[in-house]
């Protein structure tokens, strides 16, 4: 009662600035207005606000609420686990067995041929005692990750 009451007023009001913006000589804001502050009045005419009100004061609506939620979130959660390869074991010793069957075994090394691979740097080391002595484990971090 209260809902369609307010819903009345809110047209009512807008209908009365459509006019005063027509008015003016505004037609295209004023009919866009109009528009505007008829939906209230057709949605409390089809009854969708009474329904809506009754829907917001109710618990049971709002328990199927969460039904739905909870839902949504079990759909999202078996999604989510699914991406990530969370099948059942015998699924991932399948998936397994078939990465190692596709690998050639005779296949341990690279098959770059020996014109493409890049040079190797020639390795210089430093002068004992300079001061390049504190690099050396730095040096040798680099080195390790090849760069």
């Amino acid at each position: 009662m209260i809902a369609e009451t307010v819903c009345s007023a809110v047209a009512a009001a807008g209908l009365g600035i459509a006019a005063v913006t027509a008015y003016r000589k505004r037609f295209l804001s004023a009919a866009r207005i109009a528009a505007y502050s008829l939906v209230p009045l057709g949605l409390v005419m089809t009854g969708v606000v009474g329904w809506l009100a009754d829907t917001a004061f109710s618990p049971t609506a709002w328990a199927g609420f969460a039904v739905l939620g909870v839902s949504w979130l079990l759909f999202m959660t078996t999604r989510s686990v699914e991406r990530r390869g969370g099948g059942t074991r015998k699924e991932r010793k399948a998936a397994k067995a078939a990465q190692r069957d596709a690998v050639a075994p005779a296949a341990s090394a690279p098959s770059l041929a020996p014109s493409t691979r890049p040079a190797a740097r020639p390795a210089t080391k430093p002068a004992a005692g300079s001061s390049s002595d504190d690099f050396t484990d730095i040096e040798a971090i680099l080195k390790k990750h090849g760069i």
